[in-house]
């Protein structure tokens, strides 16, 4: 590795610390169609390594400087997307601008191989591995080893409300004096659009850390909420007692699944990414069993176009294996067919909050930013940093690019028909 990388741990980030094995044959296929990919973008790639001095592809825009070419094409030969998100944790490549090279890359990601060599792509895409499926078991594994981290670690980077999914701003650009409002606003929003009141028994899924649960108790309702994160019952039941809000708010380790009872509305907040595809029926039924008729169950999901969902539900990702484990995104197109055809729950109403997300990612980014030094005394290498940076900075330029969007879901239980 070159001497510029930074330092990884061996024994935490074994793919990262050492380079994968791959034949001249596939690190040369991967170089071939990785230049042809970036030469007809428009982006500055300078290429190190050479003895005659840098070279330079691209039409022009984002600068990305990869130091070690060789190590770069070998991991995508290999890895494909993985490696490349594997290259910048090990330090291989770089962007002065990582949001805006990330972002061209995603604005154009449907054409970065041409269609002629699109027969190639599953020698170079992993499945999902079967020990990350969306069982009750592996759920909890899937949460424990993102939400887990350490608390302290998320309030490094997050506002006063720990709130950790899209907030709805006033005005765009904003600045991170706004955000603990704009998360409190995305409360508002949707609990006004589940109708949740004086006296209102609403079920939470997904606790997060509690901001939800205390604003619903300061309406007058009776929360229950669940989760599969120990670290986050822990502070969020905190929270609570600290807000005043015991008596009228439980929070328990509990699989959605697994909720009985019925209640008069549900929200969930940005949690059914983290189903699975194959148990998005039942994570509707559940709900669908859970809700009264004539109540409401209302989400924030993120999504992306359907297309989207079909040509990469079987595939492994950098997201899943380093950050969401067993996670998805879906389709709106895919929320509405579900809940059409296999419960009582009818769309009726959808807002969009795109361009909001991608702010609540650039504030959550700089943030971490930062926190380096105070990320480091928690125990965190710079290897993991290079990964929070990297993670956040690809979900800044999903929403920044279009790629995927944050809708608030609001869905009425009718109350006839398929249950």
């Amino acid at each position: 590795m070159a001497a510029h990388a930074a330092p990884v741990d061996a024994l935490r980030w074994p793919d990262v610390a050492r380079l994968p094995r791959s034949s001249r044959l596939r690190t040369a296929v991967a170089e071939r169609i990785v230049r042809h990919a970036l030469g007809g973008l428009p982006l500055y790639v300078r290429l190190g390594g050479h003895e005659a001095g840098p070279e330079t592809i691209g039409l022009g825009g984002p600068r990305m400087n990869i130091h070690d070419p060789a190590a770069f094409f070998r991991r995508v030969g290999v890895g494909g997307l993985i490696g490349f998100g594997e290259s910048y944790m090990a330090g291989e490549w770089d962007a002065p601008d990582l949001v805006a090279v990330l972002t061209v890359l995603a604005t154009h990601a449907d054409r970065l191989i041409p269609q002629r060599l699109q027969r190639l792509r599953k020698a170079f895409v992993r499945k999902q591995p079967a020990g990350q499926r969306n069982t009750p078991e592996g759920s909890r594994d899937n949460i424990h080893h993102h939400y887990d981290l350490s608390n302290d670690l998320f309030a490094l980077f997050l506002d006063e409300t720990m709130t950790y999914s899209s907030a709805v701003f006033r005005a765009l650009p904003s600045d991170m004096s706004l955000l603990a409002d704009a998360q409190r606003r995305k409360i508002d929003l949707l609990l006004d659009a589940a109708d949740v009141g004086p006296g209102t028994r609403l079920l939470e899924v997904g606790t997060g850390w509690g901001e939800l649960a205390v604003r619903a108790a300061a309406r007058g309702a009776r929360v229950h909420s669940v989760t599969l994160s120990a670290e986050q019952r822990d502070l969020a039941r905190e929270r609570v007692r600290a807000a005043g809000h015991a008596d009228a708010v439980t929070i328990e380790l509990c699989d959605y699944r697994r909720v009985e009872g019925t209640y008069d509305a549900v929200v969930s907040v940005e949690m059914i990414e983290a189903v699975g595809v194959e148990f998005w029926p039942e994570y509707f039924r559940t709900l669908d069993r859970l809700v009264v008729p004539g109540g409401r169950v209302v989400l924030q999901a993120i999504t992306m176009a359907h297309d989207r969902v079909l040509a990469t539900k079987d595939t492994h990702t950098w997201i899943q294996k380093y950050i969401f484990p067993g996670g998805m995104i879906p389709s709106l197109d895919a929320v509405e067919s579900i809940t059409r055809d296999q419960t009582d729950l009818r769309s009726v109403r959808v807002d969009g909050y795109g361009a909001h997300y991608a702010e609540t990612l650039r504030l959550w980014r700089e943030t971490f930013t930062e926190q380096a030094d105070a990320v480091d005394a928690l125990g965190f290498d710079e290897t993991f940093r290079r990964m929070w940076t990297f993670y956040l900075a690809y979900s800044e330029a999903g929403f920044r690019s279009g790629y995927l969007d944050v809708r608030q879901i609001a869905l009425a239980r009718t109350g006839g028909g398929a249950r």
